[in-house]
């Protein structure tokens, strides 16, 4: 195996694991270092969405406490099952409508305009969503996620849905779509942090079942390589967010949504970066 190769998988692996949970949009950031890489062929796709499985075992490792309780508890623990089917419900639909729109959606949406304009547009969603929360509203209505109802659960899956749109961030969606529904900054991060679990995983177990014609076992150790340091990098970004967000707001993180976005139409625009899906 090209040490080269490896030493790519290791960079893009390092990128998706610190992106992935940020509000910034891992896929945006993908792209970009793929095409400074030259990991931008179909199978270099299937790569970067199969990684993200590494960052997932990243949460999975950071709340195994509450994860393997709820499991043990779900024959006999009302809270667990809730807890469970909310989960459930939050990834539902964005499941429907990419077994519906996923092709559609990297036909139509996946542009320069598109992955621009979202970067930018959602950076100045979240200085809104920062400043009015600050304004109106000090205390959430929901501060920890067993408060959560079904159809609270519900509302974040919708609103999870608009990361279909390239440029918006699965992370951020959630989590600022869930402080304007009502829960507070820890909640919405948290509840952001499970719904990945099952998401990421269906997309990559489903991408990779998928295009599994373009895949060989020489590929093995370049995915291993991207994973490892997905999960490494994952696992650090998480404990720093969760750190973060207690004291923090997600304003910087809408700055540089602002100024990424007009770094995607600039590169876009001198033939740079080819933003394809």
């Amino acid at each position: 195996m090209d040490f080269v190769v490896l030493l790519k998988a290791a960079v893009m692996g390092i990128v998706e694991g610190l992106t992935e949970f940020l509000p910034i949009s891992s896929t945006g950031h993908l792209i970009l270092a793929g095409a400074l890489l030259g990991l931008d062929d179909e199978k270099a796709k299937v790569f970067d969405i199969a990684i993200q499985t590494g960052a997932i075992f990243a949460v999975i490792l950071v709340f195994w406490q509450k994860i393997s309780r709820t499991v043990l508890d779900l024959p006999t623990d009302i809270a667990a099952r809730r807890f469970a089917a909310n989960v459930l419900i939050a990834f539902l639909p964005a499941v429907l409508l990419g077994l519906l729109f996923g092709k559609q959606i990297k036909m139509y949406l996946f542009t320069p305009e598109v992955v621009a304009s979202t970067f930018i547009v959602g950076g100045l969603i979240i200085l809104w969503v920062e400043r009015k929360l600050k304004a109106v509203q000090p205390f959430a209505l929901i501060e920890n996620v067993d408060d959560m109802t079904p159809l609270d659960a519900l509302k974040v899956g919708l609103v999870q849905c608009l990361a279909m749109i390239p440029g918006t961030s699965r992370s951020g969606a959630t989590i600022i779509g869930g402080m304007i529904l009502g829960l507070s900054r820890k909640a919405a991060t948290d509840f952001s942090f499970y719904l990945a679990i099952p998401t990421l995983i269906g997309a990559g177990v489903y991408s990779l079942y998928k295009e599994r014609a373009l895949l060989s076992l020489a590929d093995a150790p370049t995915f291993a390589v991207g994973l490892f340091f997905s999960f490494i990098s994952a696992w650090i970004c998480v404990r720093w967010l969760l750190r973060y967000i207690a004291s923090h707001s997600f304003v910087p993180f809408a700055w540089y949504r602002i100024v990424f976005g007009i770094a995607v139409w600039g590169t876009a625009y001198t033939g740079w970066i080819t933003w394809s899906p």
